[in-house]
Parts: structure tokens; C-alpha cells; sequence
């Protein structure tokens, strides 16, 4: 199935298809809230889609420098699509794009953490946050 996917660098995309496919691949966003999932992807640096005859089933957006460091803030995959090596490409497109000089970060979901190393991911402990108040 992976070879009838086509990916899309900086598409735009439909809020409600984004909300779509976050709900549909388990992570928590605010997909009730559709300005917000709008303003969310308005001006990413980096957006690169999956697409299925059409459809939206993946997406990973990340805010770069383009030297120094990534930050992936979504990385999701339609659940009827996981497995299937989706999230890998994303990742991989994502990192052809910023290059080998710049440090791909993110944080994990609390359900994905065993996902991340299986893609090359390293566990760090030296992270710091301020929680969103909503």
C-alpha cells in the first residue's frame, strides 16, 4: 500500500482534513478547534503530507532554522495507515530537507515513546518545558 502514497512538501492543507487524521491517528491536539489547527499549520517552516487516492492519512510539521536544529511538532498517521512505514518517510523527507548539520527534535506523545527509537531517535533527559495553559 506504501507505493500509492505520494507525499507533498508545503502543500496547503484543510483544517478539517488535518483534524481528520489527528483523530484518526490517536495523538491528542485540539482538532474541536479548527481556527486554532488553521493558525497551527498557516506558517509552519516545514509541512510534508501523505496522501492515499486523495485523501490526507499522514503529516509531520516542524519548525527549523534550516542549520542548526528542528523541532517536529506533529508527526501523525492515520491508525487504517500505520505501520505501513509512513511516519518513517515523513521523518526521512523531513530530514532530507534540513540536512545532516541540523538536530531533529521532538516530543513525544506518551503513547508513541517506543515508536521514536525504532526510527533513530535518542532518548534525552536534559529537556525542558512550560506547559500550554490550554
Amino acid at each position: 500500500m506504501t507505493e500509492s502514497i505520494e507525499y507533498r512538501h508545503d502543500c496547503p492543507l484543510d483544517p478539517v482534513e488535518v483534524a481528520r487524521v489527528f483523530d484518526a491517528s490517536g495523538i491528542n491536539r485540539p482538532t474541536a478547534d479548527l481556527p486554532r489547527i488553521a493558525r497551527m499549520f498557516a506558517a509552519p517552516s516545514l509541512v510534508i503530507s501523505a496522501w492515499h487516492d486523495g485523501h490526507l492519512v499522514g503529516v509531520s510539521r516542524s519548525l527549523t532554522d534550516y542549520c542548526y536544529c528542528c523541532y517536529m511538532s506533529d508527526l501523525a498517521v492515520d491508525r487504517a495507515f500505520q505501520g505501513k512505514g509512513i511516519g518513517r518517510e515523513l521523518i526521512r523527507r523531513t530530514q532530507g530537507i534540513i540536512g545532516d548539520e541540523v538536530s531533529l527534535i521532538l516530543w513525544s506523545a506518551p503513547g508513541a515513546k517506543s515508536y521514536y527509537p525504532s526510527v533513530g531517535f535518542q532518548q534525552v533527559e536534559n529537556a525542558f518545558v512550560i506547559r500550554r495553559k490550554r
